[in-house]
């Protein structure tokens, strides 16, 4: 796998204290983040939720810039993370959760249970089964760096991201948090085809001390928000 997908795999299994002590080299762990069996078989064995990269409170501004509370959310890929709970607790009201493996959907509406609000759904984020233009956000936490991971990653990249334009209602918008820096991550999202807008942001990463001031052309001080806005229809030719 690429150097960066080795990088974010070392992160992923250290924070947040969620590290497995699995000895596997860094760089056969990471090329399993593209594999559905290698997430059925971890949230089989570690339920426990796990927040990769960022919690909510990393991400709260960012996400308050550009989502309403009372629109339409789909989280894609959510996996066992709390951001969605967290995000209903802070008055977000409208949230589908969608991720490819069937043991974390069973296990997180089993879990939340007692919030009918939140529906939880085994869906692959390249083959979307909702009609067009159903969501004003659409949010992938991690999602990205995920199938990059993966076998065909670049065409599978491409149907992610033709799939959320074709939910995304105009004006919508796909909030991308990644370990991937911009010179990598927009040439796959700044595509004619998809109609976005693409803005740039960084966000400390949690082990970065609250009092440092991060320097954000350090990649390994900061993770990526990637918000792509759909245009409006006809806004192109204007």
């Amino acid at each position: 796998p690429p150097l960066w997908c080795i990088a974010a795999g070392q992160e992923y299994e250290f924070a947040s204290g969620g590290g497995s002590g699995r000895r596997t080299s860094w760089g056969t762990m990471a090329a399993q983040y593209g594999k559905l069996q290698y997430w059925d078989e971890r949230y089989t064995k570690d339920p426990e939720p796990f927040d990769w990269y960022q919690r909510y409170s990393g991400l709260k501004d960012l996400i308050a810039q550009y989502v309403k509370k009372d629109d339409t959310i789909l989280m894609a890929g959510c996996g066992n993370s709390r951001l969605t709970e967290d995000m209903f607790e802070d008055g977000f009201t409208d949230l589908t959760n969608i991720d490819i493996s069937k043991v974390v959907i069973n296990q997180m509406t089993e879990r939340y249970q007692d919030k009918p609000a939140l529906t939880w759904q085994m869906m692959n984020i390249m083959a979307l089964d909702f009609p067009d233009e159903s969501f004003d956000a659409v949010v992938a936490k991690a999602t990205m760096d995920a199938i990059l991971c993966g076998e065909g990653s670049t065409a599978n990249v491409a149907k992610m991201c033709t799939e959320v334009s074709r939910v995304l209602k105009p004006s919508g918008i796909f909030y991308i948090v990644s370990y991937g820096v911009p010179d990598n991550r927009l040439n796959y999202l700044e595509q004619e085809d998809y109609g976005w807008q693409v803005t740039v942001h960084t966000v400390p990463k949690p082990t970065v001390s609250a009092t440092a001031v991060p320097d954000t052309k350090d990649a390994n001080s900061v993770h990526y928000i990637y918000v792509c806005q759909k245009s409006v229809e006809g806004e192109e030719e204007g």
